[in-house]
């Protein structure tokens, strides 16, 4: 299957009472898909799939497969700790009806090459889905690393890696070694526009929670082959995207939504509120962005 297009990995908004609100949730999906979002990925780190129980997951999961439209691409994150609980979290997927995955390392294991590998095929093998792979080692701890990349890149579902690790040369690397095989997608925010250039067709965006149409219009004007329209929009997104890249992002992509008009709540402990420097130094980068045409 062929991704393309902003595919926003999701915030889970929560109302004062703790809770999934997911009220607010439709309003926020109705938002990127008005900006022009290809799909969703829900359940992923800017989600806080960690911070939810497995009943808060399925909710979440079958609520946006209630909400797409023909067309639009899903992905289920469903990273947990151990093997066990990611089939167990994939098979609740594939049953709601999503056939493409999003997985990271387990976290906090610091799985080996091999020991990676063969936690990818353990869930390969345990339920009918595609992967797309997730490297992240700042969060994680851990990387995805050629070894592995290499002893999947001709299983036809392992389709793509999201890259996050915000080294251009590696993004650049794996577009090289697995054209036509392991899709390069989007992961570094600040760099999005180089990875266009360098092939990735698609981007799984947490910014376009609260910078979607400008987000969606930086992919338009490369797709239109307009750069210096890219470059443009690039410029103005980069500073804002470089201060989510520095901590908090989270809290600093909710407070952006705040900024939108679109209530999502806070982000659930441990994940603390911003000072009122990081919200003043958040609000001024996104100053050019809100309300854009």
């Amino acid at each position: 299957m062929k991704l393309s297009g902003v595919l926003p990995a999701l915030i889970t908004p929560f109302g004062k009472d703790g809770k999934i609100d997911f009220k607010a949730f439709e309003k926020h999906v109705s938002h990127m898909r008005m900006a022009g979002a290809k799909g969703f990925v829900p359940n992923g780190s800017t989600g806080e799939y960690f911070s939810q129980s497995t009943e808060e997951r399925r909710d979440v999961l079958q609520f946006i497969k209630d909400q797409a439209k023909p067309g639009e691409t899903l992905i289920a994150g469903t990273n947990a700790p151990a093997t066990r609980e990611v089939i167990e979290q994939t098979a609740i997927a594939k049953k709601i009806g999503y056939d493409i995955v999003l997985l990271a390392p387990p976290f906090y294991s610091r799985p080996s090459p091999q020991e990676l590998i063969n936690h990818y095929e353990a869930v390969l093998k345990a339920v009918e889905v595609s992967i797309v792979l997730y490297s992240y080692p700042a969060k994680d701890g851990s990387d995805i690393s050629f070894e592995v990349m290499d002893h999947f890149a001709d299983n036809p579902r392992v389709i793509g890696i999201k890259e996050s690790s915000g080294v251009l040369q590696r993004a650049i690397d794996i577009a090289s070694r697995y054209e036509g095989k392991i899709q390069l997608v989007s992961g570094s925010d600040d760099i999005a526009l180089d990875f266009m250039f360098w092939g990735a067709d698609s981007w799984i965006c947490g910014p376009s929670n609260c910078m979607a149409k400008a987000c969606c219009d930086l992919d338009l004007a490369y797709r239109a082959g307009d750069m210096h329209k890219a470059r443009s929009i690039m410029k103005v997104l980069y500073r804002a995207m470089n201060i989510l890249e520095r901590g908090k992002y989270v809290q600093k992509v909710k407070y952006g939504c705040e900024l939108q008009g679109l209530s999502v709540g806070e982000a659930r402990s441990p994940l603390g509120p911003l000072t009122d420097e990081e919200k003043n130094e958040f609000r001024a980068a996104m100053e050019p962005i809100l309300n854009w045409t």
